[in-house]
This record gives C-alpha cells, structure tokens and sequence, in this order.
C-alpha cells in the first residue's frame, strides 16, 4: 500500500493525498517545518497553519504511533502533581481541561474519579485539601466540584473490599489520544499544511537565511524541503533529532521514562474510574475502556533501551495488578491481561531522583543565532494546545509574521455539532444528542455501529457514509463492526496504511478482534483495496 515518494509527487499535479489541492514539486519551501507527528507537533503545525504560515510536518512513523497513543488517556490538571507544588502547571491543565472538551466532544469527555480512602496512606485532611485546590484554582462550568461519598451506600463500594468505606469523587476528562492527533492533522491540512507520514527527516543544514532539509520515506525515495525556521517537536527523539540529524548542540536533558499499562475484562459496571493510592506514594487509575474492558495504568520506570521498542515488562505487570488488587473484591493476576502497551515520556530533567517526581511541565526553547531553531522539551497531552499556542506565539515574531493565537474555542474536525443539534450547550449532553439525531437521520445504522461512528467521527461521519442508505451501502464486512467505507475513508482522509493505524489508533477495534479477524484487515491492506492511493508520503496541498 505505499508508494515511492517521488513518483507520487510527480503523478500529482493538481490534488491528492487525503484533501487535495496544490501542486507538487520535488523541491518545495515552507516557512516552517515541523518536524515531529505526535499531538504536540500536530498541535503547532495546526495552530501555525491557521495564522497563514506555510508548514510542513513530518512524522517518521505514524502519527500518534509512540509517546502520544501510549497515555492514560486523561484529559486533568494532575492532582498529585500538587503535592509536588506544581500550582502553575496544575492551573494550566485545569484551565484547558473544559477549552479541550468543547473542542471535540466526540472524542472527550467529563469522567469522574473515586479515590478510595486508606488511612494508612494520605491523611483525609490533605486530600479535602488537594481537591479544594483542584476544585478553585480554575473556572469551572463543565465539570462538577468534589464530594465525599459513603462507599458502603454508593455504587462505587460495590467492586472494592469492605475495607475501603469512604472516598472522595472528583472531575477531570477522558481523551481519545490517537485520535486528537489526527484531527489536530486534520486541522492543519485543512489550514494548508503539507502532512507527510512515514517520513524522517534525515538531513538538516542551516544557515542564516533559512534550513535545507532532506526528508526520506521509508521506501527510500527523497524529497528537499527548505524552510525558514524549523521546529523540532520529536518527543522522546528531540535530543538525538538535534545532535545527529539537525548538527545543533542538545541544551536540555530529557528524562525517558517508560508508562506502561494493562487491559483487563471489565471490573465494575458504573461509568466512573478510580485513582487508587500506592503504599509506594505513586497513584493508579482504573478507567473504563472500551465498553468491556478496564484500563489499568500506569507506571514510571527509567527507560533505557532503544526509545521505539518500550514494552511492558513483567515487573510492571505484577505492579499493576497487586497495586489494582489492594482495592478491588477480585484480585487481578497477570493472566487477566489482555492486552498492554508502553510508551515513553520525554520529562524535563529536574535531577529529581524519582522518575514520578519528574515535572510534567513543558519548556520552549527559542535559538535565532542563525535560522530560527524552536526545541520543544517535555509536556503532557492536556496541555499540547497552549503549548502549541505558545509555540506559535514566539515563532510568529522571528518570522516577522503577525497574527493572533485563534485556537481557544475552535472546534477540531467532526467536534462541531451543531447541523445535528443547533447551538452547542454542554459537551457531554451535546454529544448525546448528536447520537441521537445520527439515528434519526439514518434510522438503518446499528444502534452499537452507529454509537462507535459518532464517536470515532463527530460531524465527519457524514463523509464516511456518503449517500450510504443501507448497511450493504458500505461494503464488504472485513472484520465485525468493521466495512470497507471505513477502511476506505481511513485511507484517504486520514493517512491510515496498514491494519495496526486502523485498529489500535484511529479505532480501538483491535481489542475486540479475534486474531484472525485482525488478519482479514491486515489482508486487506496487502490486497490494495483502497479506493485511491493511500496518504503514506503524500503531501496534503
């Protein structure tokens, strides 16, 4: 399903890729390059594409495809990291908490967390007091305030040993990571950036008028990129991106920690999830995940091996389930697993000794000794769209380009709702509605189908189904739940090349698939089905 770089570009001579537009050279100049395809450099070539700068991103792998698929998927202002007295970076996540939930209601949502009540661990004054702070250091209108709640009379004892009577319930918000990345993609092309996966940036000269870059699909083939400025947005890579590919001295030290989670049958049947409180001072979620399946994680382990190949290991596993077993009635055993991933956080080095007390915080570094040069330094994914903003904010002024931050209250694609639902209220509630109006717009969608399109698509479901009237409408079933409209649109619109992008980071469907269903998909791929050519290297304008 890929293609060579080159021959693509050639070919194209008025549109392609997954929007269209534009025509292709072999050599092509932007005003910044963005090199990096997780949600912060998604994020900053968005935010940049939409204050008329030319840009050009490039991801070596897929998008979201290591640090940024890999989270626990929260969207929260980190309450334990006041315990660290991480107020500012606390209140920044807290505020973008409700500007991220109405940006994309499809793909986030208010969660609320029960934190049970072990004496032996925080006193009851300090958590009252860490929520109160958590509940007041910013406006809330989303989301509701903490309370204690009586676990013997409340749904939440139910899965938990007696032990546990009391416990405090608060608020933040759940994200579909893999896929707020590629709409923040999304946004960009649509704005007019050039996206290109599966693309390294192999070579980076710079001078003072600006940077020659080289840029190589996985194929081999080429293509020279020159920019004004470049923006070094690579994650866990940044450092290394800096010393081998971009010839600039590396300023900051990167802790590399490995999170690591597990999956395991559904534990409880409420909507909430629980943060549950270590002996170790560290913290656990347990999240509902997909319907039948809880997500537990995560840990901090010093990651020291090769930074694309984090893997659970089986200390974590153990961890994760005695840690996952102080609480719940039913002990969980590394035979519950099924299924794990790990991912590794690009930290600030703080010199703090434990990797959890490493800050989440992030730092732009601006260099302008030649070509301007912006480093991004660590982050959290709650955060990415002030970062983004932040970015832009300082790049824009060393490219001589006015414009103002325009992100806060934009809708990501499929988040505007409104054909459906009229004016937006609340972002939980609209979304329940939108659902609603899809079943009645197209009363012939499988009420579970239907739900899981709205979900992954928003408002863009429209262009999945098309003039789609019937199931059969969307082609063959490759797998359950799972027909070639789909796999087609994922293909075109959204820079999917291989079975494992559709179903363990645009979807999540690989959890629910026997292996020989996930192998009919993967058959699929090989066969080339897709209406036209796939996006692997294409350039979007």
């Amino acid at each position: 399903m890929t293609e060579p770089l080159l021959a693509h570009l050639d070919r194209h001579t008025a549109s392609a890729g997954p929007a269209g537009g534009g025509a292709y050279a072999r050599e092509i100049s932007c005003d910044v390059l963005v090199v990096g395809g997780g949600i912060n450099g998604a994020g900053i070539a968005r935010d940049l594409a939409g204050r008329g700068l030319r840009v050009v991103m490039c991801e070596k792998d897929d998008l979201a495809q290591h640090t940024s698929s890999c989270s626990t998927k929260l969207i929260h202002g980190g309450l334990r990291y006041l315990e660290y007295y991480e107020f500012s970076l606390v209140r920044k996540a807290l505020i973008e908490r409700e500007v991220l939930l109405r940006s994309a209601p499809h793909i986030m949502w208010p969660l609320r967390f029960v934190m049970p009540h072990d004496p032996s661990m925080r006193p009851a004054w300090m958590l009252r007091a860490g929520l109160f702070l958590y509940d007041h250091l910013a406006k809330r209108e989303v989301l509701p305030a903490s309370t204690a709640v009586d676990l013997r009379h409340h749904e939440a004892g139910q899965p938990l040993k007696p032990v546990y009577s009391k416990a405090f319930v608060y608020s933040d918000g759940w994200v579909d990571d893999a896929r707020l990345v590629v709409l923040n993609a999304l946004d960009a092309q649509k704005r007019g950036a050039r996206i290109y996966t599966r693309t390294r940036c192999v070579e980076a000269q710079r001078s003072a008028s600006g940077w020659k870059t080289l840029l190589q699909g996985q194929d081999g083939e080429t293509l020279t990129v020159s920019a004004r400025a470049l923006v070094n947005a690579a994650g866990p890579w940044a450092g290394q991106f800096l010393r081998e590919h971009a010839h600039q001295r590396d300023t900051k030290g990167l802790r590399l920690v490995k999170g690591s989670h597990i999956v395991v049958k559904k534990m409880f049947d409420h909507p909430m999830a629980y943060i549950f409180q270590n002996p170790d001072k560290r913290i656990i979620f347990a999240i509902p995940y997909e319907g039948d399946y809880t997500l537990i994680g995560t840990t901090d382990v010093e990651h020291k091996g090769a930074i694309g190949e984090a893997r659970i290991d089986a200390t974590e596993i153990t961890y994760l389930c005695e840690q996952a077993s102080r609480y719940f009635a039913q002990a969980v055993t590394p035979a519950d697993v099924v299924w794990s991933y790990a991912g590794v956080r690009p930290l600030l080095d703080d010199a703090s000794g434990d990797p959890s007390a490493v800050t989440r915080d992030y730092l732009l570094e601006l260099d302008t000794a030649e070509a301007p040069l912006l480093s991004v330094w660590g982050g959290k994914i709650t955060t990415f769209r002030k970062l983004a903003e932040e970015a832009a904010d300082v790049l824009c002024p060393a490219l001589r380009h006015a414009a103002p931050a325009w992100t806060s209250g934009q809708f990501l694609p499929g988040g505007d709702l409104s054909g459906y639902i009229g004016a937006p209220q609340r972002p939980d509630t609209d979304f329940e509605r939108f659902d609603q109006a899809l079943a009645d717009r197209h009363p012939w969608l499988p009420p579970a189908l239907r739900r899981r399109l709205a979900r992954n698509y928003g408002s863009r479901v429209e262009i999945l189904l098309g003039r789609a009237a019937s199931l059969e409408d969307l082609g063959e079933e490759i797998a359950p739940n799972l027909r070639t409209a789909e796999l087609s649109y994922l293909c075109n619109h959204e820079w999917a090349t291989c079975a494992a992008d559709v179903l363990w980071r645009r979807t999540k469907l690989g959890l629910h698939l026997t292996p020989e269903q996930r192998h009919a998909v993967a058959m699929w791929f090989e066969r080339g089905s897709a209406s036209t050519e796939p996006a692997t290297l294409a350039s979007t304008r």
